[in-house]
């Protein structure tokens, strides 16, 4: 996908608008929600999200047959479809909603049923709500969309890799609309054993992303979408546009299963594909959101691939792990929701919980209180275990 610099239209291929905002968090239900709780330099008390009212979604038995990260997906995608003004159904319509691990949930409630009762109790529904393309499945049934319906489940960066990818199906011409985005329902027992083990979990509970004394992240959950929209099509029916998409990229550390490789390499290359895909220099890009994991080898390797590539005057970064814990591959869709909302209040939240910045990273990184700033452009990185990187490029909305 290649966009041009200016408004005027793209190099090659269709431009990319963003109609839609979708978000679950442990902040609350919706984009309203998330942004009030990014604005602060506090965190909400627990990563968990709270009970909430899915009456909307279905009935209880339609209810019961989701797996929790299914349900966030659609709860998600409802909010970004009524915000969009679209009507259902949209033949060539896309879905690219992605998970990190799937109905994790449905695979321990059903195991226990096994061992207890026996496999003739086990549910019928056990796989079509465990699998990884539940929710994008679920969405496009929701919506009525006939075209490509995908999940990319490539870790923490699957999110990010789902906008992009969704991007390009509207900038080629395939899809005239794509709900694209992520959802993650995973904090249990032995998903929060298996990251402590490897020493990835804060020893503290307590995510401080690029600051000196962070110690491993904190798991998160939730749900993010953006509704994607060819931009005549937008126009023609009069859409409200709140943002658009210019570049994309997609790269590997081969390096290793769980840690970066240090000197960014892979990083480095994704964020110049990504540039160079929506047409623009280093100095156009006004902000970041970073991966920003708090881990101490994440956070430092992102640090040197940015310095790589922007220069000792790199832009202010922020990392929004430290108000929402790490979601997975929920993470970079509601980084993708939060950079078109940084941009459409021009202001960089701070990054919560951080303190002191540690020397080594050498970036700005917002703290304190949001930043306000002349933003035209918003970088969103996503990194993840066995070496996969994302960025997405967005532009500000300009008529």
């Amino acid at each position: 996908m290649r966009v041009a610099t200016t408004p005027s239209g793209p190099v090659s291929g269709r431009r990319v608008a963003v109609t839609g905002l979708g978000a679950l968090t442990c902040a609350g239900i919706g984009v309203d929600a998330l942004w009030a709780a990014l604005i602060k330099d506090t965190a909400p008390p627990s990563k968990r999200i709270a009970p909430f009212d899915a009456t909307h979604i279905g009935g209880p038995k339609e209810l019961r047959r989701l797996d929790p990260f299914t349900l966030y997906a659609l709860m998600a995608a409802d909010e970004a479809w009524r915000q969009s003004g679209l009507t259902s159904p949209i033949v060539e319509g896309g879905s690219l909603v992605t998970t990190g691990i799937g109905g994790l949930q449905t695979v321990l409630e059903q195991v226990r049923v096994l061992n207890e009762k026996g496999p003739d109790r086990v549910s019928p529904f056990m796989v079509p709500m465990m699998m990884p393309n539940a929710a994008t499945a679920a969405v496009s049934m929701r919506f009525g969309l006939g075209g490509p319906c995908e999940t990319v489940t490539t870790a923490c960066a699957a999110g990010t890799h789902a906008i992009g990818n969704a991007a390009r199906l509207v900038a080629s011409g395939r899809c005239p609309v794509v709900v694209a985005g992520g959802a993650e329902a995973v904090i249990v027992e032995i998903a929060e054993a298996g990251f402590r083990n490897m020493t990835a979990l804060s020893n503290e509970e307590f995510s401080r992303p690029f600051d000196a004394q962070r110690n491993g992240f904190v798991m998160g959950e939730g749900a993010g979408i953006l509704i994607l929209e060819e931009w005549d099509h937008a126009h023609e029916r009069g859409a409200t546009i709140y943002g658009e998409v210019i570049g994309a990229a997609s790269t590997a550390d081969a390096h290793h299963i769980t840690a970066p490789d240090p000197a960014g390499n892979g990083a480095v290359r994704c964020m110049q594909f990504a540039l160079a895909d929506a047409g623009i220099a280093p100095e156009d890009v006004s902000h970041i959101n970073a991966h920003g994991t708090s881990t101490p080898l994440n956070d430092l390797a992102e640090a040197v691939a940015v310095r790589r590539v922007f220069g000792e005057h790199s832009p202010p970064v922020t990392s929004i792990k430290g108000h929402l814990g790490h979601s997975l591959a929920a993470a970079g869709a509601l980084e993708g929701v939060a950079s078109i909302m940084t941009l459409m209040n021009q202001l960089m939240p701070p990054t919560a919980g951080t303190k002191e910045i540690d020397p080594d990273v050498g970036l700005d990184v917002v703290t304190g209180a949001p930043r306000a700033g002349n933003l035209d452009v918003v970088l969103s990185n996503s990194f993840g275990f066995g070496g996969h990187n994302g960025s997405v490029v967005f532009r500000r909305y300009q008529a």
